[in-house]
């Protein structure tokens, strides 16, 4: 990924990064968030709400590496991870989904169920 490219896509509303992540998941079907130095995910609050963090692609990881989480690590993960780990997490620490959040600022919050059905929906383009 080229610096013109991370400037274009770090520069959308929230919505639209989004929708960018929705579409680059559905295609790559690789998306990445962050790890502490015990192997736990990152996690953020806002307004008493746990928010799970994710990236469309490692650079974009990388530049949240802010605010606290200067020493955590950025973890690669698929579609197959999605299903079997990550949903199961999210629902029991009862977490909304923060895709792609900037530097230290919030990104697009939606619920799990709401992310699943737009992530199925757009994955139903590429089979």
């Amino acid at each position: 990924m080229n610096q013109k490219e991370i400037e274009n896509v770090i520069s959308l509303e929230p919505i639209e990064r989004y929708n960018y992540f929705i579409k680059k998941v559905a295609d790559w079907e690789i998306f990445y968030t962050l790890l502490n130095e015990s192997g736990e995910y990152a996690l953020s609050e806002l307004k008493d709400k746990k928010l799970f963090p994710m990236w469309s692609a490692r650079e974009f990881a990388e530049l949240c590496k802010v605010s606290g989480w200067e020493t955590y690590t950025v973890k690669e993960l698929k579609l197959d991870d999605l299903e079997n780990e990550i949903i199961d997490f999210i629902a029991d620490q009862n977490c909304l989904i923060n895709v792609f959040p900037i530097y230290n600022r919030t990104g697009f919050v939606v619920s799990l169920i709401e992310f699943s059905k737009d992530l199925s929906e757009e994955l139903k383009n590429y089979s």
